[in-house]
């Protein structure tokens, strides 16, 4: 079950017509009120949040999910017209997995859908890991992360990015191999979420953490061993 809420009929419209027609079941809320409600009757797979909501906004609603245990791993899709650097940067860090801005491609919305749900699937079925590397801790199975063993709530896509980049630790690895592998769509298609990404990942691992990811201009990132 896929919730979409937003507020423009025709845009929830139009998202709930494309993501039946591939397959999906769905229900649309045009209130934050209305879906958090249905949340305590079934909660979904997956949620496709507009930000400016009439009564609760996108964030607010979003801030909750994740302030809940149950609900907390849910896959989080931002669906808005809010389309400045800031605006993204805020979404992701309040807890978005992944970012869109309207007017958007239908292909590349059902693309990401698909992409958030099969990483979910996969992770559930993986074997637990532990992953360290100087002071950052990461534990597969609770999708835990740690600096210095102090927590660190990471979005679906900053957890996905973080890990994939520690498994390929002291290797440049491309954005292209990035946007491929972590989001499924090609780098001529809004290339500027994988570096918002980076940015917030970096700040929440803080200075001790965050420098550990380094920038290789033109080709991609690499996690190393900072030098002194």
């Amino acid at each position: 079950m896929i919730y979409i809420v937003e507020d423009d009929e025709n845009i929830r419209n139009l998202v709930q017509v494309a993501l039946n027609g591939s397959g999906y079941e769905t229900a649309a809320f045009e209130t934050a009120e209305e879906a958090l409600g249905a949340f305590k009757v079934k909660e979904p797979q997956l949620a496709i949040f507009d930000l400016m909501l009439p009564g609760m906004d996108g964030m607010e609603a979003i801030r909750r999910i994740r302030a809940n245990d149950q609900w907390r791993k849910l896959p989080i899709l931002v669906l808005t017209a809010k389309d400045k650097e800031y605006d993204k940067v805020a979404g992701l860090d309040g807890g978005a997995d992944d970012y869109m801005t309207k007017p958007f491609s239908v292909l590349e919305l059902l693309a990401r859908v698909r992409s958030l749900l099969r990483r979910t699937e996969e992770e559930a079925k993986a074997p637990s890991r532990v992953l360290e590397f100087g002071p950052i801790y990461i534990d597969t199975a609770a999708r835990e992360v740690r600096v210095s063993g102090r927590e660190t709530v990471l979005t679906y896509k900053e957890y996905e990015l973080l890990a994939y980049l520690v498994e390929n630790r002291n290797r440049v690895v491309s954005r292209d191999e990035l946007l491929d592998k972590l989001w499924d769509w090609r780098a001529d298609v809004e290339t500027r979420t994988l570096d918002i990404h980076i940015k917030t990942l970096r700040q929440k691992l803080g200075e001790e953490g965050g420098r550990y990811i380094k920038t290789v201009r033109s080709v991609g990132y690499r996690f190393t061993q900072p030098q002194e």
